[in-house]
Formats: C-alpha cells, sequence, structure tokens
C-alpha cells in the first residue's frame, strides 16, 4: 500500500456526480481511506459556505481548499501550531491567497460597456438563474453565491468575443481559470499553489520530507492541481474532454464517468499498483 498519502479532490464531475451531485459511489473508498488515515483535501470551485454543508455529508473533517485555490481553511488544531501567514476566522486556520471578491467585482463593471449583454455573473444573478444555470438546488444556491474571493461569469456571448474578454480580464490583473461551467475571475492563485502550500504544512507537521499527493479533476481549472501533484488522476465527465496535462508520468485516467471514475483509481494507485507500492 502506498503510505503517506495525500489524496486533493475536486468535486463536481469528480467526487460528485456530474448531473446528481451524488457521491454514494465513492463512499466506500471515503471510509476505507478514513480508517487508514488518508486525508481526503477538497479543492474546488465551491464556497465555504458550501464546503461547510457538503464535508459534513460527505463525512470529511480536515483541511479544504475553496474558490479554485483561494484560500485554505484549516480547522484550528487540526495541526499543533497554526501555520504562518495564516489568520484566524471561523474556528479555522486560514491561508488567503487574493484579494476579496469586491475587488474583482468593480474591476468587472469596467468591462460591461465593452461586454453588454455577452455575460452575467454571480453576484448579478437571481437565485433562480443560478439554479437554472447550475443545477442546484434552491439552498445549494444560495451558498453557491457566497462568494469570498472571486467572481463566477456565465458566458452568453460567441466562442470569438470570449477571447476579446478574458483578454481584458488579464489586462485587469485577473487569472480567469475556465471550469466546467463558469468563467472563474480572480487572482493569481490557483489549485495547484494550495496544494503545494498544503502538502508542506502536512510534511512539517509529519516531520517528514515527502508526502505523496494524489490530485483527481474532470476539468481545465483542475489543470494546476494535476501538474504539480506526484499523481494525477483525470476523471471522465459526460459533459467536457479529459483536462490536457504536459506531465506524462503517473497520469492516469478513470474508465468511468464521476465517483465510480474516483474510487476505480484511487484503488488501484493506493492499493494495487505494484511500481508504486514498492
Amino acid at each position: 500500500m502506498l503510505k503517506d498519502v495525500l489524496v486533493f479532490t475536486d468535486l463536481d464531475g469528480t467526487l460528485l456526480d456530474h448531473h446528481t451531485y451524488s457521491f454514494a459511489s465513492a463512499l466506500p473508498m471515503l471510509q476505507k481511506l478514513n480508517s487508514i488515515d488518508i486525508p481526503v483535501i477538497i479543492n474546488t470551485s465551491k464556497t465555504f459556505a458550501e464546503l461547510v454543508e457538503l464535508k459534513q455529508q460527505i463525512g470529511l473533517e480536515g483541511p479544504f481548499i475553496i474558490e479554485n485555490g483561494a484560500a485554505i481553511y484549516i480547522p484550528q488544531l487540526y495541526f499543533k501550531t497554526q501555520p504562518k501567514d495564516t489568520i484566524c476566522k471561523n474556528g479555522y486556520w486560514v491561508k488567503e491567497f487574493t484579494e476579496p471578491r469586491k475587488h474583482w467585482l468593480l474591476l468587472l463593471d469596467k468591462l460591461k460597456g465593452d461586454f453588454a449583454d455577452e455575460f452575467t455573473h454571480f453576484s448579478n444573478m437571481s437565485n433562480e438563474e443560478i439554479i437554472a444555470a447550475t443545477g442546484l438546488s434552491f439552498n445549494q444556491a444560495t451558498l453557491a453565491a457566497t462568494r469570498e474571493y472571486g467572481e463566477p461569469i456565465l458566458w452568453l456571448g460567441s466562442d470569438e468575443t470570449k477571447k476579446r474578454f478574458i483578454q481584458a480580464i488579464k489586462a485587469l490583473g485577473s487569472t480567469p481559470l475556465q471550469g466546467g461551467r463558469f468563467l472563474h475571475m480572480s487572482g493569481q492563485c490557483d489549485k495547484g499553489k494550495a496544494l503545494i502550500w498544503l502538502t508542506k504544512q502536512f510534511q512539517t507537521e509529519r516531520g517528514i520530507k515527502h508526502c505523496t499527493s494524489i490530485a483527481l479533476g474532470d476539468g481545465q481549472n483542475d489543470v494546476a492541481m494535476l501538474e504539480v501533484a506526484d499523481i494525477a488522476v483525470r476523471i471522465l465527465s459526460p459533459a467536457n474532454a479529459p483536462p490536457v496535462l504536459s506531465k506524462q508520468n503517473n497520469v492516469y485516467t478513470s474508465q468511468t464517468y464521476g465517483p465510480s471514475g474516483w474510487t476505480q483509481c484511487l484503488e488501484q494507485i493506493i492499493f494495487n499498483d505494484p511500481q508504486l507500492n514498492q
């Protein structure tokens, strides 16, 4: 069995089914990993408010990463000492990587004249519009709208105009990320930087030189995480092509969608791959 493992996972389309948001087929593996003290760390575009409720349903109690790497929330006292450069907030030690949401909303307002009717975004959308775009329940949509660090943009225009829009966002200092449904506007943060930082905290806590990081994701906003992880797992999606990676070694692609593929790959990598389990 592979030792000193950290599992970093995307949610929508990966640990959660793309259409139903169910994680039922991953539950036995989640319980198996918990029984042998392998942390499963959510690394998602979702918000803090969404994660507080969802991680309880899934049965996860450790750190988690929100809004595409914008911030890491570590339950206070999870580690023996508070990591440097973290603040105390809502019972968590929080490492922030980017500016707050209001900063990005002010910049987004500057583009509305040049791209009128070409896009909408969460703070301008009603709960019903968010539900229609995401398939979330009323309560889930309410939680999804409580962004802290960035803004999801729903593109309505042509692909050609979208390219110009992305360039305009970049010119304002944003690093946009394309998710499965939304273009996310935020700062120079990503899921990969958050993975690296948190992995170092685990290594310091455990007094070891290396933890093996396994990252699982299905979308382009997962690429940064997949590229820097020791082992990358591309989860097949019914909606998107698998993310394109530059790394060649230790890259797996699931044979089935979502949580079923998630379980299949972790079973193989952690417990059954003879090359990794030497």
